[in-house]
């Protein structure tokens, strides 16, 4: 009797097993490539300056990062817009 009871046991899981694997959703579908290609900036940022981009060359030469790079820009900015 205790075969049966195994075996049947035995059954069911693999029952449930299958019926679990049978009901998994398909993996969603990748976005198509050219949507991700459009990068978010250009679509919601202003022009930006003459001086800001200079002030941003100048910065990259430097190799500046981080806060060095923003109170660099904030003063080459300050020194431009003076200029003009």
């Amino acid at each position: 009797m205790w075969k049966r009871t195994i075996a049947a046991g035995l059954a069911a899981v693999i029952g449930m097993a299958t019926l679990a694997f049978a009901q998994t959703a398909p993996p969603a579908a990748a976005p198509p490539a050219a949507a991700k290609t459009i990068p978010k900036a250009t679509t919601t940022t202003k022009a930006r300056s003459a001086e800001s981009i200079e002030c941003s060359k100048q910065a990259d030469a430097k190799g500046l990062h981080g806060k060095e790079r923003k109170t660099f820009r904030a003063k080459c900015m300050k020194e431009l817009k003076k200029k003009t």
